[in-house]
């Protein structure tokens, strides 16, 4: 009997130490339905073979944009029938918002020896709800038909230029990720306390617009923006505030040094999104349009651009079963 269906992406970097002993893993328990794709445009084609043995739970292993791709398909198809299993993330990208979230860290082997052992209960109490964000343009009678991307976690202003940075200049570098993020958040910093601009240090942010239907909108230079249907975010804090739950969740941060310095330290003492912060703005809505000059946004580790008179859109989706790991 299959419990679960195990997808890995064996290209992704975290996969190229780990997979073996994934696959070691595999073999010692028949339960495990192992896919592996080596490309992200296979994913489709490898969720339609998964669900023939309908597992209990569906198991991602790869980066972020193994997960986007994966979660797209999951939303834009209906390979299960109307009714996915729940989804596990194992620890295994860059940055692992997702995984954290849903409370998987440390060994990508324990925590999938972690799902196996619950899929051989009742799961029901494991299972959590998380809303999902569509990303598309807006139409120009060229690309009406391009489907939405999906995703959990977008940055754009600042923090969309210093994640590229990160990604083009830090990680080819072969730093351990804590060093690398530390790297990147120095660097931003150091843009915005001395207003430096060189080529080893991030671009800076373009003005951007952003509008949250019947609630108004934001336009300046901002040193982060973040959009999200996460629960918990960096440093352990989080930004979901009210008593709304599942609509897409927006946090600004003013382009100043000040800003973002209490912004960190509101969320290292768990006060980020429970009280005002000058300069830190939130928002939640079902539909955020960000409207700039080719300014940058990243869902889920995938490069998107905002240009003037051709927004980009985001929609909350209905909500996904996924496997929380954590009590």
């Amino acid at each position: 009997m299959v419990r679960i269906a195990l997808l890995s992406n064996p290209r992704s970097t975290g996969n190229r130490a780990i997979l073996p002993r994934i696959r070691s893993f595999c073999a010692n328990h028949p339960e495990i339905f192992h896919y592996e794709v080596e490309h992200v445009d296979q994913i489709g084609a490898a969720l339609r073979t998964i669900a023939r043995v309908e597992p209990r739970v569906l198991v991602i292993n790869g980066g972020d944009g193994t997960v986007q791709a994966t979660l797209t398909e999951l939303y834009d198809s209906d390979f299960f029938r109307g009714a996915p299993p729940p989804v596990a993330v194992l620890p295994n990208g860059k940055t692992n918002l997702i995984a954290l979230d849903l409370g998987a860290t440390g060994d990508p082997i324990e925590a999938l020896a972690r799902v196996l052992e619950l899929a051989k209960g009742d799961l029901a109490e494991h299972v959590v709800t998380r809303e999902l964000i569509a990303l598309s343009h807006e139409p120009d009678g060229m690309t009406d038909s391009l489907r939405p991307v999906i995703g959990m976690f977008l940055g754009g202003a600042g923090l969309a230029e210093v994640m590229l940075y990160c990604r083009n200049k830090i990680y080819p570098l072969g730093l351990p990720n804590w060093l690398s993020h530390a790297l990147a958040a120095m660097a931003l910093l150091v843009t915005l306390v001395l207003g430096l601009r060189a080529a080893f240090l991030p671009l800076k942010a373009q003005p951007v617009k952003v509008s949250l239907i019947r609630q108004g909108e934001l336009h300046g230079r901002f040193s982060l923006l973040i959009v999200t249907t996460l629960r918990k975010l960096l440093l352990g804090s989080s930004i979901a505030n009210g008593s709304r739950t599942g609509a897409l969740q927006l946090m600004v941060i003013d382009q100043n040094p000040w800003a973002l310095l209490r912004a960190l330290f509101a969320g290292l003492f768990g006060r980020l999104g429970n009280g005002l912060v000058r300069g830190v703005h939130f928002g939640r809505g079902d539909e955020i349009r960000i409207e700039g000059d080719r300014s940058s946004v990243i869902l889920d580790g995938e490069l998107f651009q905002a240009n003037t008179g051709r927004p980009i859109i985001l929609r909350q989706t209905s909500p996904l079963p996924f496997v929380r790991l954590a009590a």
